[in-house]
């Protein structure tokens, strides 16, 4: 690895010096987006539309900008994450193709709200362990963004297989923070992309499922 834990966490420093009032305005239109899929209907186009936002944030202001100082690889990282931000635009509030939402309580949105809740809590949890602010992770970086994404994806019904690609990579290189940076906060990451994977199998797909709960 090219880089330290101190390394890593100076990253974050530098974001929440910069970009302190966006990080709170994303957590709040992250949270304001959370609640209008929960309550009510037609809020998709919305709701992608702010994760594509985001995608494309943490490609050009976190990866491109400051992680690509510590870690060539990040010119990699943000060329998928805006890949990611197009495709998300794309099905999203272009085409409209998509629909994030829930009919029924099945095992899958269960699981997608739980992510929710987990993605906008990440800053929080991150904080109870041995991180203090501002190194920490925040709003518009990639870890609680990719754990937002896969809560909205296993709402979304007809969900593209190209839109999982990039969350699911990330959940696996994200993940390895918890172990390799001592990034305990990351630890669901891994859950969430096999969670995410399975969502996509026939049997437990939301176009498919036979379990459900009851009411």
């Amino acid at each position: 690895m090219p880089f330290s834990r101190d390394d890593f966490l100076d990253v974050f420093a530098a974001y929440n010096a910069a970009y302190w009032p966006l990080a709170v305005a994303l957590w709040i239109a992250s949270a304001a987006a959370v609640i209008a899929v929960a309550f009510g209907r037609g809020r998709s186009r919305w709701a992608i539309g702010l994760l594509a936002f985001q995608w494309g944030w943490a490609a050009a202001a976190y990866h491109a900008a400051l992680f690509s100082r510590i870690n060539p690889a990040a010119w990699v990282f943000a060329a998928g994450f805006a890949g990611e931000a197009a495709l998300l635009l794309w099905y999203g509030p272009i085409r409209g193709a998509i629909v994030v939402g829930h009919g029924s309580r099945t095992v899958g949105t269960i699981a997608g709200y739980a992510f929710l809740m987990y993605g906008l809590m990440y800053p929080a949890i991150a904080l109870l362990g041995e991180l203090s602010y501002p190194r920490v992770p925040t709003f518009g970086v990639p870890c609680p963004l990719v754990l937002l994404t896969v809560g909205f994806l296993l709402l979304t019904r007809s969900l593209p297989v190209a839109l999982v690609i990039v969350p699911v990579l990330w959940t696996a290189i994200g993940g390895s923070a918890a172990f390799l940076l001592g990034m305990h906060a990351d630890l669901a990451l891994p859950l969430g992309g096999v969670v995410l994977v399975a969502g996509l199998l026939p049997l437990t797909n939301r176009r498919d499922v036979a379990i459900r709960l009851q009411e």
